[in-house]
C-alpha cells in the first residue's frame, strides 16, 4: 500500500514511577505522564525518560508505547463534565489526533518520525487509571464505551516529537480493530469466529493470545467443567485407610441418593465439619486421590490442623460429611507428549488421581512418577503407585527419601537419598519437552517451577496446585509485612458469615466494607485484582456455597459457581474458594 499521512502526534509524554496513597494502600505507579519538548528517542522497551512501575502488567516489548486519542479526551470531557485534562492524563506516551480505536487494527504498522511501530493490543483495564482521573469506575467506562487506547511495539528505534505525522505503512492481517479485540476479552456474547481470527494475528501480544486460547478452551468444555451440584450435600464415609504415618484416606458416596461423581483427576473437594458443637463450622479443601468412578470420591488427608485431626480421630465408616462438588483446573491436558507427575508428601494426592486416569485411558504416553518423602514410614501410596505404573507401557519413576532410615532400601523402596531438585531430574533423564504437574509444599513448587523454567521448559507447560491461602500478584501494591489471614480490625459485623475456605477463616460481614474484595484485604486473605470494577475478572473466585449481590453490574457475569469479589457483597452466608 502507498504510505500516506493519516494522523498527527500531538504530545510525547513520559513519567517515572512514584508511590501514592490510595484507600489505605501504597500504590507504585507511573501513570502520571507529562509532556516533553523536543525530540525523544523511542527504544524497544520504552521512551527515553519514561518507565513502568510493574512490567508484569504494563510495559515490555509488546507494550512499549501507549497511545490515546485527543478525540477520546473530548469525549470524556463531555461525559464526565471535566475541563481539567492535560496531555498524559490517561497515562499515554503518545497523545494523537486520529487513530480511533474502532478504526486502528491489531497488526497495523505506522511510521512516526524516525521510528516504526506495530499495534499489538488494547490497553489492559486497570484500577490505576481510576486513581489518575479520580473516577472510581473509569476502568469499566473505558471498556463499556469502546475507548481503551492501545499499545505499540517498536520495530525500528528512532526519534519522535510532537507535530510528527503518523503514517500508516501496512495493514494488519484479519483487520480486527482495537475496539473489536478489547470487546472480545471483556464483553459478553463474544464470537468464536472472532476469537479464532484474533489468534491468527501474529502481532497480538502473547498475553492476549493466551487469554483468548483459554476462552476458547472454556467454551469447548463448559458443560464438562460445571460443578456436579450446588453448595454442600451430605456424603457418607464408606471406607477409611491409613496411607502413611500421617495420611489417611476417606472414601465418600452421596448420602442423599445416587449421583454421578462429576470429577476430573486433579480436582479437589471442599469439606465442612463442626469439630465443636458450640463453635462455627470449619471448611477445608482436599484433593481427590483417585479417579472418580461409581465407587465414590476419595480424599486423602494429612494430619496437620484442627479439621484434619477431627477427620483422623473422630470420622469413621458411616459418618456423614457436608461436601461441595469437585472443583479445580489442575487437570491433565490432552496430548501425546510425556507427562511428568512430581510431588512431595501429601502433594501426591492430585497427581496420583492423574496416574489412575492415565491407566484408565490405557495411555501410551511416556509417564514419569516423581515423588519425595522423608522415609518409608512417610511414603504414602507407594504400593498403589507401583501397581499403576506397571500397567503403563512407557512409565518410569524417581523416588527420593530426604532422611532414609534404611540404606539397604535404596534401589528398592527409593531411588535416591536427598531432596528432589533439578539436578536429580536431569540425572534421571526426565525430558524437557513434557507436560509437568507439581504439587507439594509452596517452597518446593516455587523452587522447582523456577528451575524448570530456567532449564527451558515453557511456563505454560508447568502446572502447580496448592492448598491453603496462596500468594497472588496485586499489580502495583507495595506489599507490607506478610500476615496470616485474620479477622478484620474493629468490632465484629452483624451480617452473614463469609468463609474463606482456603484460608481457613470465617468472619461476619460488615457493611463498612464496600465489597468482598475489601473485606478479604482487611483480613489479609490473598486475592488478586486488576480493575476493581467488574471488568477484568482478575478477582474472580470460586463460589462454593451461598449467593451474592453485585453493587456494580459486571460487564460480563461470571459462571454460576464463580463470583467477582471486587464488586459484590454477600446475599446470604458464603463460602469462597479463597
Amino acid at each position: 500500500m502507498s504510505a500516506q499521512p493519516e494522523a498527527r502526534l500531538l504530545s510525547v509524554n513520559v513519567g517515572r514511577p512514584r508511590e501514592v496513597e490510595w484507600e489505605g494502600k501504597t500504590v507504585r505507579t507511573a501513570i502520571w505522564k507529562a509532556p516533553v519538548e523536543g525530540p525523544r528517542t523511542v527504544r524497544r522497551i520504552n521512551i527515553d525518560g519514561d518507565d513502568q512501575a510493574d512490567r508484569v502488567a504494563h510495559g515490555g516489548e509488546h507494550r512499549a508505547v501507549f497511545v490515546y486519542q485527543i478525540e477520546s479526551y473530548r469525549y470524556w470531557e463531555r461525559e464526565l463534565g471535566r475541563d481539567d485534562f492535560t496531555y498524559g492524563q490517561f497515562g499515554e506516551n503518545f497523545t494523537v489526533e486520529g487513530l480511533a480505536d474502532d478504526e486502528v487494527c491489531i497488526g497495523d504498522r505506522y511510521r512516526i518520525g524516525g521510528a516504526l511501530f506495530e499495534v499489538t493490543q488494547p490497553r489492559v483495564t486497570c484500577y490505576r487509571v481510576a486513581i489518575r482521573l479520580d473516577v472510581a469506575d473509569m476502568p469499566s467506562l473505558l471498556v463499556a464505551h469502546h475507548r481503551p487506547g492501545f499499545y505499540l511495539r517498536v520495530l525500528e528505534e528512532g526519534e519522535v516529537e510532537a507535530g510528527d505525522a503518523v503514517v500508516k505503512v501496512a495493514d494488519g492481517p484479519e483487520q480486527l480493530t482495537v475496539a473489536d479485540v478489547d470487546g472480545l476479552l471483556y464483553l459478553p456474547n463474544r464470537s468464536r469466529a472472532l476469537l479464532e481470527r484474533a489468534l491468527r494475528v501474529p502481532a497480538l501480544s502473547e498475553g492476549w493470545k493466551g487469554s483468548f486460547g483459554q476462552l476458547l478452551a472454556a467454551a469447548d468444555g463448559a458443560a464438562a467443567h460445571a460443578p456436579a451440584w450446588s453448595g454442600f450435600r451430605p456424603m457418607r464415609v464408606t471406607r477409611v485407610d491409613r496411607e502413611s504415618d500421617a495420611i489417611m484416606s476417606f472414601l465418600l458416596v452421596p448420602a442423599d441418593g445416587p449421583a454421578p461423581p462429576g470429577a476430573q483427576a486433579g480436582q479437589y473437594l471442599t469439606v465442612r465439619v463442626r469439630p465443636r458443637p458450640d463453635a462455627p463450622a470449619l471448611v477445608r479443601s482436599y484433593s481427590l486421590s483417585t479417579f472418580a468412578d461409581e465407587g465414590g470420591l476419595r480424599i486423602s488427608v494429612k494430619r496437620d490442623g484442627v479439621v484434619s485431626r477431627f477427620l483422623h480421630e473422630r470420622v469413621g465408616v458411616g459418618a456423614v460429611l457436608d461436601v461441595a462438588a469437585p472443583r479445580g483446573s489442575f487437570v491433565l491436558r490432552a496430548g501425546a507428549d510425556p507427562v511428568v507427575l512430581i510431588s512431595a508428601g501429601v502433594g501426591a494426592t492430585p497427581v496420583l488421581a492423574m496416574l489412575h486416569q492415565l491407566v484408565r485411558e490405557r495411555s501410551r504416553r511416556e509417564v514419569w512418577w516423581i515423588h519425595g518423602a522423608r522415609d518409608a514410614r512417610a511414603h504414602a501410596f507407594a504400593r498403589e503407585a507401583q501397581a499403576l505404573l506397571v500397567q503403563l507401557p512407557a512409565a518410569r519413576h524417581l523416588i527420593a527419601y530426604s532422611r532414609p532410615t534404611d540404606a539397604a532400601g535404596e534401589g528398592k523402596d527409593y531411588d535416591i537419598a536427598g531432596r528432589l531438585d533439578l539436578a536429580a531430574l536431569e540425572r534421571a533423564g526426565v525430558p524437557k519437552e513434557a507436560d509437568y504437574y507439581l504439587c507439594g509444599p509452596d517452597g518446593f513448587m516455587h523452587a522447582l517451577s523456577a528451575a524448570l523454567t530456567a532449564r527451558g521448559v515453557l511456563p505454560d507447560r508447568v502446572a502447580t496446585e496448592a492448598f491453603g491461602s496462596v500468594p497472588v500478584i496485586r499489580s502495583g501494591i507495595v506489599a507490607g509485612a506478610a500476615r496470616p489471614p485474620h479477622a478484620p480490625a474493629g468490632p465484629p459485623g452483624g451480617g452473614p458469615a463469609v468463609t474463606f475456605g482456603r484460608s481457613g477463616l470465617a468472619v461476619a460481614w460488615d457493611d463498612r466494607f464496600p465489597s468482598l474484595l475489601d473485606l478479604a484485604e482487611a483480613c489479609d486473605v490473598p486475592v488478586g485484582f486488576g480493575c476493581r470494577t467488574g471488568v477484568c475478572h482478575t478477582c474472580e473466585s470460586g463460589l462454593v456455597a451461598g449467593s451474592v449481590t453485585y453493587t456494580t453490574a459486571p460487564l460480563e457475569q461470571p459462571e454460576g459457581d464463580r463470583v467477582l469479589v471486587c464488586c459484590s457483597r454477600p446475599a446470604e452466608a458464603l463460602v469462597l474458594d479463597l
